[in-house]
């Protein structure tokens, strides 16, 4: 408990007092006329649990475009939620300005959209650009005799908060083993925030994360109790990735966290910063220049992000929605667009 309270201790006060150098750190230039200040306005960004990376990479983001509010206008704000699924029906709800989500999770909006909708132009969302990759990453009791998805059967497991991607991950995985919940001798529904401590507790026996390498939370884990991160078998690789075209097979390195881990072979998705469709084509073109023109100092801020190329994330080719026209905008100042994904 007093881990989790002084995280997001440090947390707020990082995007508080984050030096003014950061601003001045730009790798994006364009060569474009800057755009007239707009009229004051809010925006919202859903992001996650503040022990996850959406979290920071949210607050980032709206650093960045609230330390260039003289020129556009725009105030941003972050609301923690419960991730992907939530933050897709809240921006479709007007709940929400914008969200980051798994591009698996925008692509089951889409494929749902389309069954209901017969105009694809009228799907409310669009995409701004790929953030960063994620990881189907299971973490076991190393007592527990867990070393595949297969071996979960009749262990204490967490399923996460209903309406969240690690929880549709895992009902995917059970669905193509043939398993009802009473496959398993417990089950629980933890906020993420809670999940490395249970396990360490020996509450349970395994969890499933969908996130962003290294994590700290999966790092305090490793480190402070007996776990292990476990792969995805073949079978289980191929099930996901045959289910959604935004599923690859990736390697988690052991690196991340220890010299001494070996390589875990799994399945991984882009996060992809997403907005309304209607949000106004200013808005969206100063918040991805915002982010590209600092760039350099973002990927500063956590090290997942150290290894980001501008170029792979402005690839349109990874999006599973149609591109703001806003992005569109920017992404052609830059040179970098060369394709855009269809209507």
């Amino acid at each position: 408990m007093i881990h989790q309270l002084l995280c997001r201790c440090w947390l707020l006060c990082f995007f508080v007092v984050m030096p003014p150098a950061f601003a001045e750190n730009k790798t994006l230039i364009s060569t474009a006329t800057p755009t007239p200040a707009l009229t004051s306005q809010l925006i919202t960004l859903g992001t996650g649990g503040v022990t996850g990376l959406y979290y920071p990479a949210g607050g980032a983001l709206c650093r960045l475009v609230n330390q260039a509010r003289q020129e556009h206008g725009i105030r941003c704000a972050v609301r923690s939620t419960l991730g992907s699924v939530s933050n897709v029906e809240q921006v479709i709800k007007h709940e929400l300005d914008m969200g980051i989500a798994e591009a698996g999770q925008l692509y089951n909006a889409v494929h749902g959209f389309e069954k209901s909708k017969e105009n694809k132009s009228d799907l409310p969302l669009r995409a701004i650009t790929s953030l960063f990759p994620e990881y189907i990453s299971i973490l076991v009791r190393s007592d527990a005799g867990i070393n595949s998805f297969a071996d979960l059967k009749n262990k204490r497991i967490n399923m996460g908060k209903s309406g969240t991607s690690q929880r549709s991950t895992i009902e995917l995985l059970m669905k193509a083993h043939g398993w009802q919940l009473s496959d398993f001798s417990e089950v629980t529904e933890l906020e993420p925030s809670e999940q490395a401590t249970a396990l360490c507790e020996n509450r349970i026996d395994a969890t499933l994360y969908v996130v962003g390498h290294p994590s700290g939370t999966i790092k305090e884990a490793l480190r402070d109790c007996s776990s292990q991160l476990i792969g995805l078998s073949k079978q289980d690789r191929e099930t996901l990735i045959l289910q959604n075209p935004y599923y690859r097979e990736v390697t988690i390195s052991g690196g991340f966290y220890s010299p001494d881990l070996s390589d875990v072979v799994t399945v991984g998705v882009n996060a992809t910063l997403f907005a309304r469709a209607d949000l106004p084509d200013d808005v969206a073109y100063a918040v991805v220049k915002s982010l590209f023109e600092q760039f350099d100092g973002f990927r500063k801020l956590h090290p997942a992000f150290r290894f980001l190329n501008p170029e792979q994330m402005m690839a349109t080719t990874t999006l599973p929605l149609p591109l703001h026209p806003g992005a569109v905008k920017y992404f052609q100042e830059v040179q970098y667009l060369l394709q855009l994904p269809p209507e």
